[in-house]
């Protein structure tokens, strides 16, 4: 089969790879419909997380599933499914508290990486959700949102208490922060305020719901959200980026009392613990447990009540693979879908 690895920073090819099979009797094996470069791959094609050799790529996936292992009972050829990013056994303590990326038998979502034609699927039955029917081509990508960017956002969004009669504030324009936007709407949330200094992530923002756009960033945007919210700050603040910038302003503009749901993969993030004690705010977040969320978003999507594959605004054939991770690392894409 085809694939994408990044063999070095910048270094991103497509070749062949050897066919994915099933290595354990919870596996299945999908043909992919679609996957996409996330906004966290970008951080080894940077260079800022190590490249331990050749990696194969892609952790976003949906598709037709092709094989399953012996043990596999309510996941069938035939079916189209959408996984996550960790794949989990969804049958655990920690996975009925409903926090399957903290699942005890958990596992990558894809080990042979969902950037490719095929991928095995570990824990097949806990992992994989089929949808009703086969969807119309046009659903598809928005599937592909609910694997990864619009289950985080969505978690972002429910750590944050988003909620009626709440202002929410979103830091990060990228896919996760503007479905952040989408779900902190869709969960009744009053007011919306997205940060972004790029004319048409406001403008995508504004059409998942945002009420309000601060272009400004750090403590100058902290101080516009504190204008808009009467001095108090926010009572939801979404952090959707990872940096120690973006965490502080997401505490900083949260109102005493309120919280900050966090799910930006983290990078040399430090919290001064005088200012985070006297803030007087909740901070809960991490790796997204999009499995949890995964029959609802499906049903929305299939139902046509929300639109999350707005967030692919480039499109390229598999092979063009590299062409995606350049288009996102300069910018020049909010986020690249790929068709095998």
């Amino acid at each position: 089969m085809r694939g994408t690895v990044l063999y070095a920073p910048g270094d991103v090819r497509v070749e062949d790879r050897p066919d994915p099979r099933i290595e354990q009797p919870t596996d299945a094996v999908i043909r992919l419909a679609a996957s996409c470069v996330c906004g966290s791959d970008l951080w080894p094609y940077r260079g800022i997380e190590p490249v331990d050799g050749p990696s194969p790529m892609g952790h976003e996936y949906v598709g037709v599933v092709e094989e399953v292992g012996s043990e596999v009972t309510t996941i069938r050829p035939g079916q189209f499914v959408v996984g996550s990013f960790f794949a989990s056994d969804n049958t655990c303590e920690i996975c009925r508290a409903g926090y399957q990326t903290h699942c005890v038998n958990r596992q990558p979502g894809a080990p042979t990486g969902a950037q490719a034609e095929y991928a095995r699927i570990p824990l097949a039955d806990g992992t994989l959700v089929a949808t009703p029917d086969t969807p119309a081509d046009d659903l598809v990508p928005g599937l592909l949102a609910a694997s990864d960017v619009l289950g985080t956002g969505w978690f972002a969004a429910v750590a944050a208490e988003a909620g009626p009669g709440r202002t929410v504030a979103v830091v990060g324009d990228g896919a996760v922060g503007l479905l952040g936007v989408l779900a902190a709407r869709r969960l009744g949330a009053e007011r919306v305020v997205a940060f972004s200094r790029h004319a048409d992530r406001q403008a995508l923002a504004r059409e998942f719901g945002a009420t309000d756009v601060v272009t400004t960033r750090g403590d100058e945007g902290v101080a516009e959200v504190r204008e808009l919210t009467g001095g108090l700050g926010a009572h939801s603040v979404i952090e959707a980026v990872g940096t120690q910038e973006s965490m502080l302003q997401a505490i900083r503009a949260t109102r005493a009392g309120g919280h900050v749901g966090y799910v930006g993969v983290s990078h040399d993030v430090s919290l001064p613990g005088e200012e985070l004690f006297s803030s007087g705010v909740h901070l809960h977040g991490g790796p997204a447990p999009v499995r949890r969320f995964l029959p609802e978003l499906i049903d929305l999507i299939c139902a046509r009540q929300i639109d999350p594959g707005r967030v692919f605004d480039l499109e390229l054939p598999l092979d063009q693979a590299a062409e995606g991770y350049r288009a996102m690392d300069e910018r020049r894409a909010i986020k690249t879908l790929l068709r095998p």
